[in-house]
């Protein structure tokens, strides 16, 4: 009877969890051409990643489907300018310092944009050392806080439209172990790294989401510890298990659907994942399998 129960409530929810949240349609873009190049930037933790098998992935996938996509890394910002790559020095270098001459050593957009179709950048891990607001925000300060983020945000997106021949991968930022923040500083990185998903990016433009933040904390606000190594970057079992999801993500954005899959690159999210690493699709609601999967938790049920 318990179980009769359970399976009838499961059903109950299920219904009206998806009369309540069908997700919005997204007009898929044209697919860039079979030999599209791509740009990743990064430091050490975009680094792990990429060797965790990124290089490999594309090989094997070109291989597979007759493609000839490229991708090549390279750190950035990197010396003379400060080894710093949080929202503020990516408004500072695109934005504040926007040209066709780099700015103290770094390329801007001007200059990478026609090189590339599609460039990807992240933030490293102390991007969520986020301090509280003080009620002036500042487009212009270095200072990390939730309304100085936002506006270099909306400064950002902006500037990354003025280039529609250029699509862009942008990481939700690395997240911090628990025992190297603070739960205040988390929850406003979580914050944060939600709002650049459900309401920063918007379907139809140019611009994508990687929502890393949400694979390394599994849904939570933590650096998961089985994902991390000796410190807050990722270690090298997680790097092997992003580098495909990485690759299927850049692939689906190059192939014009990267506003109808999910933005962790995950494919088949009942494939021995969470449902937070699931994860909502780039509409900013949940898909239907992934409603299933929350409702399934919620009463300690096997997914149907």
């Amino acid at each position: 009877m318990r179980n009769a129960a359970s399976l009838a409530r499961l059903l109950m929810l299920l219904a009206l969890a998806l009369l309540a949240a069908a997700p919005a349609t997204a007009t898929a873009a044209p697919p860039m051409p079979t030999d599209a190049n791509v740009l990743f930037l990064h430091h050490s933790t975009g680094g792990v990643i990429w060797g965790g098998g990124v290089p490999g992935w594309f090989d094997d996938y070109n291989a597979a489907h007759g493609t000839s996509y490229a991708i090549t890394e390279t750190a950035y910002p990197d010396t003379p300018y400060p080894w710093d790559n949080y929202p503020y020095d990516y408004w500072n270098i695109w934005v504040s310092h926007a040209g066709a001459a780099p700015y103290l050593g770094q390329a801007t957009l001007e200059m990478l944009a026609p090189q590339y179709r599609v460039i990807v950048f992240k933030h490293c891990f102390p991007v969520s050392g986020i301090g509280p607001d003080t009620g002036t925000p500042d487009v212009t300060s270095p200072n990390k806080t939730l309304e100085n983020y936002r506006l270099q945000y909306a400064a950002l997106k902006a500037k990354l439209r003025s280039f529609p021949d250029t699509r862009f991968v942008v990481w939700t930022g690395a997240a911090l172990r628990e025992q190297d923040t603070s739960p205040e500083q988390a929850a406003r990185s979580k914050e944060f790294f939600d709002w650049i998903r459900d309401t920063w990016d918007e379907p139809g433009d140019n611009i994508y989401v990687w929502d890393f933040f949400a694979l390394e904390t599994d849904g939570g606000m933590y650096l998961t510890p089985s994902h991390a190594s000796g410190d807050s970057h990722p270690n090298g079992a997680f790097a092997a298990e992003m580098a495909p999801l990485l690759g299927q993500r850049i692939v689906d954005v190059i192939q014009g659907v990267g506003d109808s899959t999910r933005v962790t690159g995950v494919t088949d999210p009942t494939a021995g994942l969470s449902f937070a690493i699931a994860g909502p699709n780039p509409s900013g609601e949940p898909a239907k399998s992934d409603w299933t999967l929350k409702i399934c938790c919620s009463l300690d049920l096997a997914p149907p």
